[in-house]
């Protein structure tokens, strides 16, 4: 079976144990038999979807992956999978409004409310920067700007790893 995945997935097939496969940006692009593609992504060929926005996810993706091709993970430690940085009954006082399902995913796994008024906190994907220049204004240092895939490590749990500690730093104080 060939395998071709995106560039966003490619360090979750190394992580699942799969040597043998192709990466280009455009799947359907390729002869291949099968797409290993973020969630959001739509494909004409058949695919695979993966979530790696939270530790969770990303560690059901390597699971599902390594299943479904038959791999044997070596180098596979579950506590690379665990934030454990966070108190998620402290974090449930704080409200936090947030743009993008990427993100709401992660700031509700942190434990924080997700709210659309009244809130704390204003989180936010980079590249919508621009869309929210006066809520960012008026929210000042309660605004929270996290960088997209584009502007993140492609390796998953690095780039989950600097959302979830920024997160932490920026949102983990009394509302």
């Amino acid at each position: 079976m060939k395998i071709v995945t995106t560039p966003m997935c490619e360090d979750v097939l190394k992580l699942a144990g799969i040597k043998e496969f192709d990466v280009n940006s455009d799947p359907d692009s390729t002869d291949s038999d099968i797409a290993v593609v973020l969630s959001e992504t739509n494909t004409i060929m058949k695919s695979v979807k993966v979530k790696l926005n939270t530790f969770t996810q990303i560690k059901n993706s390597v699971e599902m992956l390594r299943d479904m091709f038959e791999t044997v993970v070596v180098e596979y430690d579950p506590q690379h999978y665990i934030f454990s940085g966070f108190n998620r009954s402290v974090n449930r006082k704080i409200k936090v409004k947030v743009y993008s399902n990427f993100l709401k995913d992660i700031v509700n796994d942190l434990g924080f409310t997700l709210v659309s008024g009244n809130h704390h906190y204003l989180v936010y994907p980079d590249y919508i920067k621009n869309e929210l220049s006066d809520e960012i204004i008026t929210m000042g240092d309660r605004a929270v700007e996290v960088p997209s895939h584009k502007n993140a490590p492609k390796n998953p749990l690095k780039r989950a790893e600097i959302r979830y500690k920024l997160l932490e730093k920026k949102l983990c104080t009394k509302p």
